[in-house]
């Protein structure tokens, strides 16, 4: 059978890479083992945080789907760093994660132009000169052709599971792996290699002594991930905190040995920013507790996650040790911690449109490409299955820089520096994180998304007329001056008598809505719309400064390197530098110079070689 694109795998990326593709209008195929998991929450059951909420709201503005089925199945809201500034602010909120699988899966069904389909891909179909993607076949030997296909296995590629002295291929607890396709990807000339995650003890709630716990309650005032959305009714269902004990530790210690971490039977490198209990152990031996969020995983089921408590030592064990914690005394565990080592691809083999460079028309997106975290894979998706569909189209691809949002950092990251141990994204990867606020999301990319085809033109309305009002709030502003009556309203205004709103609104002792006081017009607009210019104004001298280091990175991601440019007769590069070019191929002098290994001697030296070429 023919279809325009296929997209393999039924996680975040698969999700929104296959609404991308059939959203622009392509037939697309949807591939994955089983139907019924599509979209589930495999580890900790939120979405959003540092960064990632920020990756989250700008998903949505590109027209993403990943917003909306949080926003739709959340069971607790929070903004994360209310004390700190607006730049490292985020949402983050606890998912049902049930109803967010099964809202994914039916969000697919519904689609136009896409078709889903249970079977397994284990190898690639391409042209006679083996440079060209031409389709898939599955392990019941069913062959589907297309001109582009989008590769999305997360942890299932050639996944293997280890409880102690117990191990399995499968890609996630009770599930099979994808074998195959790493040999495929291998055969092709692609270098592949392998991570480590894991994840901890599932528990019956009711077990659980919340009593000698800290609760942790949601924000009374909830917003929404997705700008099409106003509001969000939803129940509010709180978290707790506890802590690991001594004791805790030295039953660890005591059976290190058993720990398929330290035993070498996992080769792969794990993620540093979220290690095992058991790492934990080792790396701080002088901290006396470690602390352990307790985390609902929805409203129809009694199951807590246990986050902070990563294990894959045996069942015996983790048992024992997980008494030990205040609250934890009489726990039933219902699923045990494991570790799960899986195939990914060196994401310096792609483009910054996750093309591989390899094969063209081959697309990868998500944990394949050495990630962690949903929504690091659901931005990679989105992004993989638009340039797929530009690729379809004969058009240039939509590639994100650093300065435009944080889908630019990371998938830049990725491609420029590439990544031996799961990549996960922080706020302090943005250089220019003050323009890259989480509610500056949709003026940032709403209308990348609309020329791309993600935003139908009702939408497109409403984004201008946010835009208009978001306008027409910072001119009234300006106009607007501090006049005696205002200060009987307000006292403490009147040390800026005669000044513009504006100037006055730049005293971080008075607030938009003080001012919404004295001012109709400014009270007739929407709160968002307000919060949004309060912080535009509050924070421009920053931002002005940082525009100029924006307008440098410009200069230097302006100036474009041809494909085919030469490195082996650029005389003067250093040997180091010409080996890293020639392996990235980087897109841009910038690209180049955040390579490791190129110098700023190496950066002048491509540079004139580039002025003589032009």
């Amino acid at each position: 059978m023919d279809f325009d694109a296929i997209v393999i795998g039924g996680g975040h990326a698969g999700i929104e890479a296959a609404l991308a593709l059939s959203r622009m209008g392509f037939e697309t195929l949807f591939i994955t083992q089983n139907l019924d998991v599509i979209g589930k929450m495999s580890c900790n059951p939120a979405i959003g945080g540092l960064a990632k909420g920020n990756l989250v709201r700008e998903v949505d503005a590109l027209g993403g789907e990943m917003a909306r089925l949080i926003d739709a199945t959340m069971i607790q809201f929070r903004i994360l760093n209310k004390s700190k500034g607006p730049a490292v602010q985020a949402y983050r909120a606890q998912a049902d994660k049930a109803a967010y699988s099964l809202l994914a899966k039916w969000t697919l069904e519904r689609q136009e132009s896409l078709y889903l389909f249970q079977d397994t891909v284990t190898d690639f179909i391409l042209d006679t000169p083996g440079r060209e993607i031409r389709g898939v076949i599955t392990e019941r030997g069913k062959r589907f052709h297309s001109r582009v296909v989008v590769l999305t296995t997360g942890t299932f590629m050639e996944g293997k599971i280890f409880i102690g002295e117990y191990s399995t291929s499968s890609g996630r607890l009770g599930e099979p792996a994808a074998v195959g396709l790493g040999k495929s990807l291998r055969r092709m000339g692609f270098e592949v290699g392998r991570l480590k995650t894991g994840t901890p003890a599932r528990a019956l709630r009711s077990s659980l002594d919340f009593g000698k716990m800290e609760e942790q309650p949601g924000d009374r005032e909830v917003f929404p991930f997705s700008f099409s959305n106003e509001r969000v009714e939803r129940p509010n269902v709180s978290c707790y905190i506890t802590f690991t004990t001594p004791e805790t530790h030295r039953i660890i210690r005591d059976n290190m040995d058993k720990s398929p971490l330290y035993s070498g039977k996992i080769v792969g490198v794990g993620p540093r920013y979220c290690p095992s209990i058991e790492d934990k152990v080792v790396r701080f031996p002088d901290r006396e507790r470690h602390q352990i969020f307790v985390e609902p995983e929805g409203l129809s089921t009694e199951e807590v996650y246990l986050n902070g408590i990563s294990s894959s030592l045996p069942e015996d064990v983790q048992e024992k040790f997980l008494k030990t914690v205040p609250g934890f005394e009489r726990i039933v565990i219902t699923r045990p911690g494991y570790a799960v080592e899986y195939d990914y691809l060196n994401p310096t083999q792609l483009y910054p449109s996750l093309e591989t460079k390899r094969i063209k028309g081959l697309f990868i997106a998500g944990q394949t490409n050495g990630t962690s975290g949903y929504e690091e894979a659901a931005a990679q998706g989105l992004m993989a299955g638009i340039n797929a569909g530009l690729f379809l189209q004969g058009r240039e691809p939509l590639v994100l820089s650093r300065v435009d949002a944080y889908i630019g950092v990371l998938i830049d990251d990725l491609v420029t520096l590439g990544t031996e141990e799961p990549y996960r994204l922080f706020t302090s990867r943005a250089e220019y994180r003050l323009a890259l606020r989480h509610d500056t999301a949709d003026e940032r990319l709403f209308e990348k998304g609309y020329r791309a085809g993600l935003h139908g033109r009702e939408s497109y309305e409403k984004f201008l007329e946010k835009m208009k009002s978001i306008g027409e709030i910072r001119e009234l502003l300006k106009k607007r001056r501090v006049a005696e009556r205002d200060t009987t309203r307000l006292v403490s205004i009147g040390i800026h008598l005669g000044k513009s709103f504006e100037q006055a609104l730049k005293d971080p002792n008075i607030k938009i809505s003080d001012l919404a006081l004295l001012e109709e017009e400014l009270a007739a607009k929407k709160q968002e719309y307000l919060r949004r210019v309060e912080l535009d104004v509050k924070y421009e001298g920053y931002l002005k400064r940082q525009q100029e280091q924006v307008d440098r990175f410009l200069r230097m991601e302006n100036r474009r390197i041809p494909e085919n440019f030469d490195y082996d007769s650029a005389v003067g590069l250093s040997k180091e530098a010409r080996e890293k070019l020639k392996r990235v191929r980087p897109v841009s002098l910038g690209q180049a110079s955040r390579i490791q290994g190129v110098r700023s001697s190496d950066i002048a030296v491509l540079l004139v070689h580039l002025k003589r070429g032009a």
